[in-house]
């Protein structure tokens, strides 16, 4: 185990899950993780591993068949899963941000219905607010889903107090060929007058599909995967919706106009999860950085013995461990009840940019070798961009940081 990202507090369960996990990342992970992204190619090995250590249900209440473990752990988890390949991270983040969702939202019946097969990894989860023209702007979204009384639903064969027709086009969607249930954020202005706040006219739909890409149900395209420059392996789909047929019980909570707070609350655990996947990859350009100075000679010592080395390392130490501190606040701060916006914008803002940071420094010590597909490095440096803009940009965390400092520090005069 390594001197730096440690965390004080633990309990003994919490320290044998993240020995576990480690054990795992370093055996199964780290060996073929560059062979496979340079494939583009889905780990399906290493999921069905994270399905026996039980990992798909490690916030899943212990009623429901899960582990019953708080964010904290799950964080930490996440944070070792992603300094062996940041890929797997993503695919069980969007799993477990449904989870959350249903855990913290659904009806009973919905819990009952999907937390036990979540928890076994059965049913796989993705969430879907982004669309192609919006970016960060969520209030924005075009697509809708209109409220149709009456009739049998095609998904259920049964009586469901009608159905809703869900019409649009979404974008990112991590995990959108090999995920079964999509929870998709809509705008439903049945049950709102005209005139409300767009963010009140919104909402979460549990959409059940088959795994695959094409036409995965009626009215439910999946086109494809996106290529994309790093965070290979894991598939980035659109989604298609012409005239989606969902039945009214597939409302998440049972109401309409809740979908926005809904979404923003498994963000809020989802910038937790960012933040540590940063922690991760960081950790992990550090330890190549440093092992790397250690045996490359110039001027006749290893380049570590240069000042200039030296001064690089410290500074990357530095962030590692300001980074991970943060992360672990953040996610302490959700697990007592508190609000924890301003600490999970904080966390997830910081350690995005502490992580491209410590990646570049790792690059620029391999020389000319970290441009080399040779090189471990070579794939960091492809992947770290995206924690930049995923989960909200450094842009939008800055944007909710200062916001909240606002009031928390409102001028009294």
């Amino acid at each position: 185990m390594s001197r730096l990202a440690q965390t004080a507090g633990l309990t003994d369960v919490q320290q044998e899950i993240l020995s576990t996990v480690r054990d795992f990342v370093d055996k199964e992970i780290i060996p073929v993780a560059t062979q496979l992204e340079h494939r583009d190619e889905y780990p399906t090995d290493i999921v069905e591993g994270l399905k026996e250590l039980g990992l798909f249900g490690l916030m899943i209440p212990e009623e429901y068949g899960g582990l019953g473990e708080s964010l904290l752990t799950y964080a930490l988890c996440v944070e070792e899963i992603a300094r062996g390949w940041m890929s797997v991270s993503g695919i069980i983040n969007t799993h477990f941000i449904v989870a959350y969702m249903l855990k913290q939202h659904g009806t009973q019946e919905q819990k009952d219905t999907f937390l036990p097969r979540m928890a076994l990894g059965e049913v796989r989860g993705a969430f879907s607010m982004s669309e192609p023209a919006l970016g960060s702007d969520v209030s924005a979204i075009s697509s809708k889903g209109v409220k149709v009384d009456g009739g049998t639903s095609r998904s259920s064969g049964a009586e469901s107090g009608g159905e809703y027709v869900l019409d649009g086009q979404k974008m990112w969607l991590t995990n959108g060929g090999t995920s079964t249930l999509v929870a998709v954020l809509c705008r439903s202005d049945e049950g709102h007058p005209e005139g409300t706040a767009p963010h009140k006219s919104m909402t979460t739909f549990l959409v059940e599909k088959e795994p695959g890409f094409g036409e995965v149900r009626p009215g439910l395209t999946i086109p494809g995967k996106i290529d994309k420059m790093g965070y290979k392996g894991v598939d980035t789909t659109e989604l298609i919706m012409d005239g989606l047929r969902i039945p009214a019980n597939r409302v998440l909570g049972g109401t309409t106009g809740r979908g926005f707070y809904q979404m923003m609350d498994g963000v809020e655990v989802g910038r937790v999860n960012v933040a540590a996947r940063g922690c991760g990859v960081a950790q992990r350009a550090f330890e190549l950085g440093v092992s790397y100075a250690q045996q490359r000679e110039t001027f006749g010592k290893p380049i570590a013995q240069h000042q200039a080395i030296q001064f690089k390392l410290a500074e990357m130490a530095t962030k590692v461990e300001a980074a991970h501190a943060m992360m672990v606040n953040a996610a302490r701060k959700k697990d007592s009840g508190e609000r924890n916006d301003l600490e999970a914008g904080m966390a997830k803002y910081l350690a995005s940019e502490y992580c491209k940071e410590v990646v570049e420094d790792a690059f620029r010590i391999h020389g000319g070798y970290g441009f080399s597909k040779e090189y471990e490095i070579e794939r960091l440096y492809r992947e770290a961009p995206m924690l930049l803009i995923g989960e909200g940009t450094a842009e939008i965390q800055k944007m909710i940081i200062g916001r909240r400092l606002l009031e928390e520090y409102r001028f009294q005069g």
